[in-house]
């Protein structure tokens, strides 16, 4: 069996600033409710997905505070380097904080890096 990549993992400590700032992005979400300990945005089969995760459940799994990383957690492809242009403003305009305002990368894509509320760093590119 080939491995592939199912899913991509981040956690939260408030739920309803995180589904915030990815709906933003674009994902829905079903009905959630602050005692639940895990959600993710609706996917079809094949997608891969965004699994949300409370601090505290991650606590009592790995026996510490959970940490994002120091680069990207992972990368959303948009269709063009002006919907790059388009989600970064809608995010701005929110008061959502950028480590990457938009620019054009010299290896060929327009290229941004936002904050979600957590501190995980979310690219958005495009081709160019």
């Amino acid at each position: 069996m080939k491995l592939r990549i199912d899913a991509i993992a981040v956690t939260s400590k408030d739920f309803n600033a995180t589904v915030a700032f990815y709906s933003r992005l674009g994902f829905e979400f079903p009905p959630f409710s602050q005692d639940d300990q895990h959600i993710e945005p609706i996917t079809q089969q094949g997608d891969v997905r965004l699994m949300i995760d409370h601090v505290d459940l991650m606590r009592s799994l790995n026996g510490c505070d959970p940490s994002p990383a120091t680069h990207s957690a992972f990368a959303l492809l948009c269709d063009s380097p002006s919907q790059v242009n388009a989600i970064c403003a809608n995010l701005k305009e929110a008061g959502y904080v950028f480590k990457t305002d938009p620019w054009d990368a010299f290896w060929g894509q327009r290229y941004a890096t936002v904050i979600d509320p957590d501190g995980y760093e979310i690219d958005l590119f495009a081709p160019l």
